[in-house]
Order: C-alpha cells, then structure tokens, then sequence
C-alpha cells in the first residue's frame, strides 16, 4: 500500500492487482529468504545475518514494478520545464521506477548492513549472554538510528521531479511534443517515492 500510494503517475490498481502484487512481492521475499538461508547454513553466522537485507531486496524489486504496473502500461505524465502536461510516457515510468527501485534498496541497506556487524561482535562478548533480553531492543534502536539517516538520504539520490531527454522518450511522443512544443528538450516527471 506504501508502494501504491507513493506512486508516480495518476494510474489506478484494482484491488486484484494490489493483492497480486503483495502476494508476489511477500512470496519472491520468503523464497530469497529460505533459498538464502539453506545455502549459508554452512558459512559464519555473520553471513546468514545478511539473508534479511537480499528478501528485502527481492521483495522491492518484485513489488513496486508489479504496484506500478500501469505506470509501465499506459505511461506517466511528462511536463514541459513550466509545467505543461505533453503526454504519457511508459519510458519515463521505467526511469522513475528503476529510482525507486533503487533508492528503496539504499535505504534498507544501513540497517540491515550496520547492525548485524555490530549484534555479531556483541554477541562475541559476553556482554548478551550476561543481558540477553537486550538483544531485540539493541536491535530495533539500532535499525532505527540507521533508517533516521538513511531514509532521507537516499530519498534525495533522485530528484522528486525528475527529467529526461525527449530524444529517450518513445518515438510517437517524441514527434507530438517536436510538433507541439518545439525547442522543448528536456521533460520532467514525478518519480514517486
């Protein structure tokens, strides 16, 4: 619901969509987290620590697309620099969903990188043999102090309105907007969050 609300475009998912869409993403993020975790059974526990952070990986990449799958149909609108709307793009939506994808990952990464590093070395010591009922609130303080910094750093590795070169754009699109707004080079468009 994240995903859909936070899209780009103005697009509308029916409720079967959206529930394909959760269905997929909670499945292809429980298959990466099983198939993962039976293959590091047999390597240092700090490795298993990192099967988390490839489910949540897995699990963006399989549902934003599939909650932003009429963005990729039917286009998001483009702008000219002032605002003007000159058409839908599907090329633009692929672009805004790949920075999603991508920013969605950077911000996941943190606080499932830096906090298995620093749960492994503690549990080494004998500082949660001796508190063992720190260790879930060691690790959610954790993981919130790194997505404090990280969400919005890495909401910020794309620009909100984002922009293209009409020469990217499709070739139908590319002729309507050299017709209708001649010298306009660049579009601009909502990437979404």
């Amino acid at each position: 619901i994240v995903n859909y609300t936070n899209r780009s475009g103005d697009a509308p998912i029916t409720p079967s969509q959206l529930g394909a869409a959760y269905a997929s993403a909670t499945t292809g993020a429980v298959v990466t987290a099983l198939g993962l975790k039976s293959l590091t059974k047999h390597l240092p526990a700090i490795i298993g620590r990192y099967v988390p952070f490839a489910a949540v990986a897995a699990a963006n990449c399989i549902n934003i697309p599939l909650m932003r799958q009429r963005e990729l149909k039917l286009g998001i609108p483009v702008t000219d620099e002032n605002g003007n709307r000159l058409g839908e793009s599907t090329a633009a939506a692929r672009k805004a969903i790949f920075q999603v994808v991508v920013s969605r990952i950077g911000m996941a990464a943190p606080a499932m990188a830096i906090p298995p590093v620093i749960m492994n070395a503690l549990e080494k010591r004998a500082f949660l043999k001796r508190y063992p009922y720190l260790n879930a609130p060691l690790q959610v303080g954790l993981v919130g102090l790194c997505l404090v910094f990280a969400t919005p750093l890495c909401c910020a590795l794309f620009p909100q309105k984002s922009s293209m070169h009409v020469s990217r754009l499709e070739p139908p699109l590319q002729a309507r907007i050299r017709e209708e707004a001649a010298g306009v080079e660049l579009v601009y468009f909502n990437k979404g969050l």
